[in-house]
């Protein structure tokens, strides 16, 4: 709770008076989520603990060993406490941008530097606030959220809302958070997320080695990462429209034309390469603007680095994560230079 207070301290003497309502909101969602918080051992042991959560608690426990024991990731309480919040999502992440750019609004805070987006532990305030940034002539996007990472600075629990997934995107979730956990690199999401893919990914496979379990026999990835080629493909044309000096109508008949154009390359896409699974309907079919497009890229960006960087430390886990540091600590433009350099180095 001290933690918590002297954060909110330092945010609001480095922010304006008109943020005072937005760091409150997140305070008091923090707390709320701290106050829900149960030992998962109690929950395991305790009679009237459905059947059905405490297999998946116990589960997730023998994860939780794994990514301290194997992976080299932090031993704490982290993910060994329980909390039911009683809502599908635990926060509401809100992106911005102008309504010709693919640049994203950005938002400084003390700890976690600068990202493109503002979360709200309220549904309601996210719609208000993306309903304000509308009236000022921006593209805006609301994205529901699972699961999150406090970086250390409280014991992260286990969700309700990430109890939804299957095991196996259960378990890569504690990786990927705990990841977030070892390091963060304030201001860079592209890297940081990034890098805890990578955990989570190499950690999954490692996991499923381990347990004795068959690599997946379904092409979800395949497909998640050709859904993400198709719309970072129309990212790329977008930018090039906004650059070109058009007028104001026409770069609107453009910007739409694009959209079209990626409904029909999904469509295409899932009716013949498929078989007609739409697992991406609801996304491509909801109404499309710059502002939905930004989270694309920024969770798979420098994989293929991080894989090598982790060859080149032979997989060792704590090597891997000392270099993780040294590169960050790097001028951005040379970090970039170096990931770029990694990523094109064949794995080994």
């Amino acid at each position: 709770m001290l933690r918590l207070l002297l954060t909110l301290t330092t945010a609001l003497l480095l922010s304006a008076c008109s943020t005072l309502d937005y760091y409150s909101q997140l305070a008091r969602g923090q707390l709320q989520l701290l106050n829900a918080r149960q030992p998962v051992s109690a929950l395991l042991t305790d009679a009237h603990t459905a059947a059905p959560l405490k297999q998946r608690l116990a589960l997730t426990q023998q994860a939780r060993d794994f990514a301290s024991s194997q992976l080299s990731l932090p031993d704490n309480r982290s993910y060994r406490l329980y909390a039911d919040i009683k809502r599908p999502f635990v926060v509401w992440n809100v992106f911005a941008t102008e309504e010709f750019s693919l640049e994203p609004q950005l938002h400084c805070f003390p700890i976690a530097g600068c990202v493109a987006y503002r979360g709200f532990y309220q549904q309601g305030r996210a719609r208000g606030a993306a309903a304000l940034l509308k009236q000022q002539g921006l593209d805006t996007y609301i994205g529901g959220v699972e699961a999150y990472s406090t970086l250390g600075w409280f014991d992260d629990p286990l969700l309700n809302t990430m109890l939804r997934w299957s095991d196996e995107r259960v378990v890569a979730v504690i990786f990927h958070e705990l990841a977030h956990q070892q390091f963060y690199l304030p201001g860079d999401t592209a890297f940081n997320e990034s890098y805890a893919t990578f955990v989570e990914r190499e950690g999954l496979r490692q996991w499923r080695q381990a347990q004795g379990l068959p690599s997946p026999s379904d092409n979800s990835d395949q497909q998640r990462e050709a859904f993400s080629q198709l719309v970072l493909a129309t990212r790329a044309r977008l930018t090039t429209v906004y650059a070109q000096p058009l007028s104001v109508a026409a770069k609107r008949r453009a910007k739409q034309a694009e959209f079209t154009r990626l409904r029909q390359q999904y469509q295409q896409l899932r009716d013949e390469q498929w078989g007609g699974n739409g697992r991406f309907d609801g996304w491509i079919y909801s109404p499309l603007n710059n502002a939905k497009l930004l989270p694309f890229g920024l969770y798979d960006q420098w994989i293929p680095a991080f894989a090598r960087l982790y060859d080149e430390t032979q997989h060792s886990w704590p090597h891997f994560y000392q270099r993780v540091r040294e590169i960050a600590q790097l001028a951005p433009a040379e970090r970039q230079q170096l990931l770029a350099q990694l990523a094109a180095a064949p794995r080994t």
